[in-house]
């Protein structure tokens, strides 16, 4: 009886090394549709986060008839950081009931008698919480996942202040803006520039600090003027989107005045330079305390455009605060009808040598020199707006 020697014939080297070699290009061309598909979905769920604010925003307003208060909360008693919060806290604490956060409201809006690591505490912290910096506080170190956009890679410290990407905008001016005329024992000034009355010319925006805004005070119309914005939370990169630049005369500086290599680095225009002068607080940068209704965390104005740099007076005060995402050119506003749009990088935003309304700008009223990016924040400076943006 006769076998057949011959065996079975296998794949050669060069045939193994063609399949490899086509699987490698496969993967090649994939890979970017699958991370494009991936950041299209983030991008949807940062659109729906946006949506489910605005729906929280017009709930808020059908209850109360007014928008909830950047810079709200108690009024400073003299007794210290366990006794109040010195009119310090962002819109987004009184949002929480308007989207669901039931239980952080009522741990915040009643006396809390334990730490954050469940330890009885006395006294107990007061009722809307103790200043919004406080991270013994567990209230203020959680993270509202609705406040989070999922394209951001920002990841939270466990004991370190909860954060936002969500952010109220306060128009094209920031002249002493950052207390809205009002004292943290809720006391008007009286000061003829910046006081309580003097300086509600400069308060151009859906949100002035300390004050309520009733959406019949936005006379530009409500699909026409801008209420949140997004921002990209600080990572200690010295980004120009996160990392604000300290200016003490930012006031009187047009607002182009930054754009310079001794500021920007040329070969990376995303990043200040080594020399440039920034705050190395982990927590000072944008959106890093979700509570906190200072200027430098939860606002923007409608200055620089989108993806802009960010320039501060001072530590917890007024400046250039620009919207910001890493969404790919550009980021989602929210206007105050409920709308939630999608504003590129290329918007038109004006005239950017142009000093911001101000003390060296006597100019209330006037339509915004910053286009339509600047129209866009203004609540009744009855400019006409352009949907092609």
């Amino acid at each position: 009886m006769r076998t057949s020697s011959v065996r079975p014939r296998g794949f050669t080297l060069v045939e193994l090394l063609v399949v490899i070699a086509i699987i490698g290009v496969l993967v090649g061309l994939l890979l970017p549709a699958v991370q494009a598909a991936r950041e299209a979905a983030r991008r949807m769920q940062c659109s729906n986060n946006v949506k489910q604010l605005g729906l929280g925003l017009h709930n808020y307003h059908a209850t109360y008839g007014k928008l909830m208060m950047q810079m709200g909360g108690t009024y400073d008693v003299g007794r210290g950081d366990d006794w109040d919060n010195r009119l310090s806290l962002s819109y987004l604490v009184g949002m929480l009931p308007f989207i669901e956060q039931q239980a952080l409201w009522e741990k915040i809006s009643n006396p809390l008698g334990v730490d954050r690591g469940g330890n009885p505490r006395t006294p107990p912290y007061p009722a809307m919480g103790p200043q919004p910096w406080r991270d013994d506080y567990q209230p203020w170190i959680t993270q509202v996942p609705t406040y989070r956009c999922p394209s951001d890679p920002a990841t939270k410290v466990p004991t370190r202040t909860g954060m936002t990407n969500y952010v109220a905008c306060v128009g094209d001016a920031f002249y002493e803006q950052h207390h809205g005329g009002v004292w943290q024992n809720g006391d008007p000034s009286t000061d003829g520039n910046w006081g309580d009355t003097a300086g509600s010319r400069w308060a151009r925006g859906v949100f002035r600090a300390r004050h309520f805004t009733r959406f019949r005070d936005i006379a530009d119309g409500l699909s026409n003027t801008i209420a949140i914005g997004e921002v990209n939370i600080d990572q200690q990169k010295r980004e120009i989107t996160t990392s604000p630049l300290y200016d003490g005369s930012a006031e009187s500086r047009p607002a182009n005045y930054w754009d310079t290599p001794t500021n920007i680095d040329p070969l990376r225009p995303q990043f200040w330079t080594q020399t440039a002068s920034l705050d190395s607080d982990y927590n000072h940068g944008r959106g890093r305390r979700w509570a906190m209704g200072g200027p430098q965390w939860t606002t923007f104005t409608t200055i620089r455009p989108p993806n802009g740099y960010n320039v501060i007076v001072e530590h917890n005060s007024r400046g250039i605060f620009s919207a910001s995402s890493r969404h790919q050119g550009g980021v989602h506003v929210l206007m105050a009808d409920g709308a939630v749009k999608f504003i590129t990088e290329s918007v038109d935003a004006g005239d950017q040598s142009v000093i911001p309304f101000g003390r060296d700008n006597q100019q209330p009223g006037a339509a915004s020199p910053f286009g339509v990016w600047g129209a866009m924040g203004t609540k009744d400076a009855q400019e006409t707006v352009s949907y092609d943006f």
